[in-house]
C-alpha cells in the first residue's frame, strides 16, 4: 500500500491510459447510460465494477445540479449553477472519494479501513464500509458536531474521539495504519480519494446543456469550492483535466477555493505566490474546513494557479449568510458547503467574475450534519399561545 512519494513525502497522482479510454469511450456512450450514480464514468475510474448492487455503495453521485435563477440575478449573474451533494447518501461530497476507496482497499485484500475526520469523511466511510462489510475505524476531535458523530456511530464504525485536533486525529491514523496494517483513507494522503472525487467534475460538464457542440460536454466558465485539506479542488482539478486531455471539453474553468479567513492555510500562500503552506491554528464555525495544516494544499494551489483562478477567504459571518441565502433556492447547506456561495457573492464584489460567466458552486455537505450553525444563521422561532388574537401578533 503506497499512500505518497517514497522519495521525498509528495501527493501521489492517479495516472490513467488516456489514449486507451479515448479508443474505447466516449461522452455520447456514458450520456447514454442508465447508470444515476458516479459510477457510470468507471472507464474513467482506477478501479474495476464495485459489485455490490442496489447497495447506497452504488447510489453515489449523480446529485443534481440546479439552476439558481433567483440567486444568480441578485448578484447580476446570467448563470449561477449549485451543485448540491448533500443529496449523497450520507449527506455529503465526501461519499465520493470514500466510494471508490472502499472499493480499491477490496481489490489490495484490506481488512480494516482508517480514517481521520471532522466527521463528514468518517460519515462517508462509515456508510461506505458498512454497505461492503468492510470495519471501519474513526478517529475524530472531541469536538465534531454531535450529529455527525451519530452517523459514524449508527453506520457501525469504530469511532474514537480524540482529545486534540483534526490534524493530531489525523497523524495518529498514519501511526495506527501503520502500525495494525490498516488501509488508511485520509483525505489528501490516499490518492485514491480525488479519484473520486474527480467525478463531480464529469457531473457537472455532463449535466451542463450537453452537446453543445458534437461530441463535447459543456465545462462553466468559474467553479467555486470550500478548501479545508484542499483535496476537492485538487479532485475536480484532476476531473476537469481529464475530460480536457480526453478532448471530451474545449475548455478547464476557472477553479475558486473558498476558504474560512479563521482557517487560511492555503489561501496565505495564494497571497503570497508560495509554493509551500505554512501552518495555522484553524478556528472557524465551518468544521469540516478547520485545517491547521492541509495535507493537500499544494495540489489545490496548484490547481487554483493554473487555472487562472484563486484561493481566498470569507469571514464565518459570510458563510452564515450564504446559509440563509441559499435556503431560498431550497438548498439546505452546512457552514463549509455554504462558504462556496460566500465566495461566490465575494468574488462578484472583487470582479473576479463577470455577468455572463457562466459560474457554479458546489455545495458540499447537508445543513443536517450541523444543525446548530444552521439556527444561528437562521434565528429562533416565535413561540405562542394557541389562540388566534396570538397568532395574528406574531405575524404583524
Amino acid at each position: 500500500m503506497i499512500y505518497i512519494c517514497l522519495k521525498d513525502g509528495g501527493n501521489l497522482d492517479v495516472l490513467l491510459d488516456l489514449g486507451s479510454i479515448r479508443k474505447r469511450g466516449s461522452p455520447e456512450q456514458i450520456s447514454a447510460s442508465s447508470d444515476g450514480s458516479m459510477w457510470r464514468y468507471l472507464p474513467l475510474l482506477p478501479v474495476d465494477d464495485p459489485g455490490y448492487p442496489n447497495s447506497v455503495l452504488r447510489a453515489v453521485g449523480w446529485t443534481p445540479l440546479l439552476k439558481a435563477e433567483r440567486l444568480g440575478t441578485d448578484l447580476g449573474l446570467a448563470e449561477l449553477w449549485l451543485k448540491d451533494d448533500g443529496r449523497n447518501p450520507t449527506a455529503s461530497f465526501k461519499d465520493r472519494a470514500s466510494a471508490l476507496v472502499v472499493v480499491r482497499a477490496r481489490e489490495v485484500g484490506a481488512e480494516t479501513v482508517i480514517t481521520a475526520s471532522t466527521g463528514n469523511a468518517g460519515a462517508a466511510l462509515a456508510g461506505m464500509a458498512a454497505a461492503a462489510r468492510l470495519p471501519a475505524v474513526i478517529l475524530a476531535p472531541r469536538t465534531a458536531p454531535p450529529a455527525k458523530v451519530a452517523q459514524l456511530l449508527i453506520f457501525g464504525a469504530r469511532v474514537i474521539l480524540v482529545e486534540g485536533s483534526y490534524d493530531e486525529a489525523f497523524d495518529l491514523t498514519l501511526e495506527a495504519a501503520q502500525a495494525f496494517g490498516w488501509y488508511c483513507r485520509n483525505t489528501g494522503y490516499n490518492p485514491f480519494t480525488a479519484e473520486g472525487k474527480k467525478t463531480a467534475a464529469f457531473e457537472i460538464c455532463e449535466q451542463l446543456t450537453p452537446g453543445r457542440s458534437k461530441g463535447l460536454w459543456a465545462a462553466p466558465d468559474a467553479v467555486f469550492v470550500s478548501v479545508g485539506d484542499g483535496n476537492i479542488l485538487t479532485g475536480l482539478h484532476k476531473g476537469f483535466t481529464d475530460l480536457f486531455e480526453l478532448g471530451w471539453i474545449e475548455r478547464i474553468p476557472r477553479l475558486y477555493g473558498v476558504q474560512s479567513s479563521g482557517s487560511a492555510a492555503v489561501a496565505n500562500a495564494f497571497r503570497a505566490g508560495s509554493s509551500s503552506i505554512q501552518p495555522v491554528k484553524a478556528t472557524t464555525l465551518a468544521d469540516s474546513i478547520a485545517v491547521d495544516l492541509p495535507r493537500d494544499g499544494i495540489r489545490a494551489l496548484r490547481a487554483a494557479r493554473e487555472t487562472g483562478g484563486a484561493v481566498f477567504t470569507v469571514e464565518d459571518s459570510a458563510i452564515l449568510e450564504a446559509i440563509r441565502t441559499l435556503g431560498q433556492a431550497a438548498v439546505f447547506a452546512e457552514p463549509a458547503a455554504a462558504a462556496s456561495y460566500a465566495g461566490v457573492v465575494q468574488g462578484v464584489e472583487e470582479g473576479l467574475i463577470g455577468s455572463a460567466d457562466q459560474v457554479v458552486a458546489v455545495i458540499t455537505g447537508s445543513g443536517l450534519k450541523d444543525v446548530s450553525a444552521a439556527l444561528r444563521a437562521a434565528g429562533s422561532p416565535v413561540v405562542i399561545e394557541p389562540t388566534l388574537k396570538a397568532l395574528k401578533a406574531a405575524l404583524g
